[in-house]
């Protein structure tokens, strides 16, 4: 489709593309009637106009997709999506998410990412890794499209919802799809399809991102004890007790002590009662679904507590995705770092947007635990034992609970947990 520059009273803008790359020709004819809709025009960076308006050396022009507008101005890359999506109607959400600190430069980092690769055509590039650093996670752009759109839909709810709704939704829409992801890892897609009862309770009744092992019939689990139930009963009541009793009675006096004591409450509740509950009901049935919160108390060291024992429904998921291919083609240190931060910029989905402040603390709180477990990995950590034992105990309780207001700051305590324990009854 050819489109001359004299047509520019018909047009937003020029969204171009490196026409010799497959990948961007896939993505363009993929996009290119929600553009048309929209008046904006794809065309190639090879074309003559686009050469002579943009007059940048030929591996800058090639270098990212860029964004022009009739008034002249050029965007490119990352930005230039972000200026894409203020014309479509869908996509505005991701220009509120980019206003997250740290979203932004995530984002650059991870257009340059893509861009620096899409010439990998046929596998070639990930048949070479494999060589040499073992299998890789392949997963294609509609693998994520769901979670996309789900976050889409729920950012679009702000202006309709209470910040406490706001954040359900949020958090429902990243654990929706989240658990599509997990059943797109190579270990679960190459399998037989799985019976569609059990589908449906991974889906529905269980917390977990491990598809591979709940959805294996074959590897039955040991049957819990009974001691597992009567602890996930206790942990259960033991939250119903901070959050409709001691909570309830220090709302009069000091409401931010009280809202902290009610959302304590409610993660014992939930994350370490309700889904113990459910870890032990499925095992007793055979069902392969390790506690998400495991025994986090008995860690002796930060490594292992956000590794094996503090959620793993995360762990399941960034290990494959983002820490293990990190690390084959950086280091360790650059891999735990943004697997911490990937962990923050979560937390500020659920936890800053719905405050409407605090940006960045939940980010630092766990960029300081990855500080953490690099210190206990460091010649020093090593020598002075810091990562086993009673003083590997010690220094872990001292990063993880020291920074929390961090991670749970007043504006989120005030906007959106007090409102949420009125409307339970809790206040």
């Amino acid at each position: 489709m050819k489109t001359e520059i004299t047509d520019i009273a018909d047009i937003e803008g020029w969204v171009l593309y490196d026409a010799d790359c497959p990948f961007c020709r896939r993505l363009a004819n993929w996009g290119r009637r929600t553009l048309q809709r929209r008046r904006l025009t794809l065309e190639p960076l090879q074309t003559p106009w686009v050469r002579q308006r943009l007059r940048m050396p030929e591996a800058q022009l090639l270098a990212e997709m860029r964004f022009l507008l009739p008034d002249g101005r050029c965007f490119g890359g990352a930005e230039a999506l972000l200026e894409i999506a203020r014309h479509v109607w869908w996509a505005r959400p991701i220009r509120l998410f980019a206003r997250v600190p740290g979203v932004r430069p995530a984002l650059h980092a991870a257009y340059r990412w893509v861009a620096a690769n899409r010439g990998c055509t046929g596998g070639r590039c990930a048949q070479r890794l494999e060589r040499t650093h073992g299998p890789t996670i392949r997963l294609r752009f509609g693998d994520w499209l769901p979670l996309m759109l789900l976050l889409m839909a729920a950012f679009s709810l702000r202006p309709i919802l209470a910040r406490w709704m706001w954040m359900w939704a949020i958090a429902m829409a990243l654990f929706a799809g989240l658990k599509w992801i997990s059943l797109r890892l190579p270990a679960v897609a190459t399998n037989a399809p799985p019976p569609r009862r059990r589908l449906l309770a991974y889906l529905l009744a269980w917390p977990g991102m491990d598809a591979a092992a709940f959805l294996n019939g074959e590897r039955r689990s040991a049957a819990p004890g009974q001691r597992e139930w009567i602890s996930a009963v206790m942990k259960i009541t033991a939250g119903a007790m901070l959050l409709w009793g001691i909570a309830r009675l220090l709302i009069g006096t000091d409401p931010l002590i009280a809202g902290w004591i009610g959302m304590v409450g409610m993660i014992c509740m939930l994350h370490f009662g309700l889904f113990d509950l459910l870890s032990v009901a499925w095992r007793r049935r055979g069902v392969r679904a390790v506690p998400i919160m495991c025994k986090p108390l008995t860690a002796t060291s930060l490594a292992e507590l956000w590794g094996r024992r503090w959620n793993r429904a995360f762990s399941d998921l960034a290990n494959p995705l983002v820490f293990r291919p990190l690390r084959r083609r950086t280091n360790t240190v650059a891999a735990t770092v943004v697997t911490f931060a990937l962990s923050g910029l979560l937390h500020e989905l659920v936890i800053s947007l719905p405050a409407g402040g605090g940006y960045g603390l939940p980010t630092g709180y766990f960029l300081l635990q990855a500080v953490g477990v690099l210190i206990e990995r460091s010649r020093p950590g090593r020598r002075f034992r810091l990562g086993t034992g009673t003083r590997g105990r010690v220094f872990m309780l001292l990063f993880l609970v020291l920074p929390l207001p961090l991670l749970f700051p007043p504006v989120f305590i005030r906007h959106v947990i007090l409102p949420l324990l009125s409307s339970i009854g809790a206040t």
